[in-house]
């Protein structure tokens, strides 16, 4: 769902590549990221590409404002890479995905990814979150595998499950030099 700075490779391009009649919705706050995003991301003439300016946390507006676009009778695929480690647990996050999942009808996806407590030391954990803390103007969570895997709770896990996310492409010719840190899965609903 989070735009970020725009780059090559984004979600669109490649999901209208293999279907140029994809529709893409993304959602950022930012308004520095959203005009960027405005000015540099165009969809396929087949397809369509929408931007929200909305905080994650407002499910409401962001599936009212979705819904413009995507066609919610229709699987979606909610991509949520590295964005609920900025939504503390005061905020709710399992409630967040849940109002997600809900909106969208079976042989929906989410994807997720999520930096973690558990997959590194805690000496390398506290070490990533000095990295990431001048970065980012919120207070970064780092959950656990429990934890992470809670947002996928009412979803099937699709193979190889939640797994470290250089574990996605075990095959991969590209090997990581150290882990990651970072969870990542996909779920189908049902």
């Amino acid at each position: 769902l989070p735009v970020g700075i725009p780059t090559a490779g984004n979600t669109h391009e490649v999901a209208q590549a293999a279907a140029p009649d994809c529709r893409v919705v993304y959602v950022d706050y930012d308004p520095v990221v959203l005009a960027h995003a405005r000015a540099l991301l165009t969809s396929s003439p087949q397809g369509a590409t929408g931007y929200i300016d909305a905080d994650l946390r407002d499910t409401g507006s962001i599936l009212g404002q979705a819904a413009e676009t995507l066609d919610f009778a229709q699987p979606v695929a909610v991509l949520l890479f590295s964005i609920m480690q900025v939504i503390g647990d005061d905020d709710n996050p399992y409630g967040i995905v849940a109002r997600l999942i809900d909106a969208v009808p079976p042989g929906s996806y989410l994807a997720l990814s999520h930096p973690s407590s558990d997959i590194i030391a805690r000496e390398k954990a506290s070490k990533l979150i000095g990295i990431l803390k001048p970065l980012m103007h919120q207070k970064t969570t780092l959950r656990g595998h429990a934890e992470v895997a809670r947002f996928f709770d009412v979803l099937e896990l699709v193979e190889p499950g939640l797994v470290p996310v250089e574990d996605w492409r075990p095959d991969s010719k590209t090997k990581a030099k150290s882990p990651s840190g970072i969870w990542g899965g996909v779920g189908r609903k049902r």
